[in-house]
This record gives C-alpha cells, structure tokens and sequence, in this order.
C-alpha cells in the first residue's frame, strides 16, 4: 500500500511539472523526469524557481525535517541493534 502511494504520488507531480514547466518556459521532459525520480522535493525547488516560494520553501522544508527524522530513526534503530538492548 505504501509503495502505492508513493509511486502515484511521483507519478501525480510529474504530471503536474510536466504541464506546469511550459508556462514558465521550463523544458517539460527535464522536470517530468526529476520530478518522478525525487518527488516532493523537486516540487519544492521547482515552486521557488517560478516565484511560487513560500508553497515551494514549505513543501522543501517538510521534505527535508522528514528525510532527517528517517535517518534520526534508523540510527537509534541500528544503535539498539548493536549494542544487544
């Protein structure tokens, strides 16, 4: 289910530059693709590239306070691992 989710939601914002990219005159393919492979996080930098910046600057900070939890998580995971607790 989360793989699901995650890859119609790649799939949805690839779309959305895809369309989005030509109004700003955007090479649509180049953001399509990045915007598939990395999701949210190209919205983001996509949005405060064309003057959108406070959507764009939430979407990229949310983004990264998310990715930096993950990693925060896995290391406590790994250090219980580890150490036998």
């Amino acid at each position: 289910m989360e793989f699901s989710f995650g890859l119609i939601l790649s799939i949805v914002i690839a779309i959305f530059l895809a369309i989005d990219a030509p109004k700003h005159e955007r090479s649509p393919w180049v953001w399509g693709i990045l915007g598939f492979l990395f999701g949210p996080i190209v919205l983001g930098i996509y949005l405060i590239v064309t003057d959108r910046k406070v959507a764009g600057w939430i979407i990229l900070g949310v983004c990264i306070l998310l990715i930096l939890l993950f990693i925060l998580l896995f290391g406590v995971g790994m250090f219980f691992i580890f150490s036998g607790a």
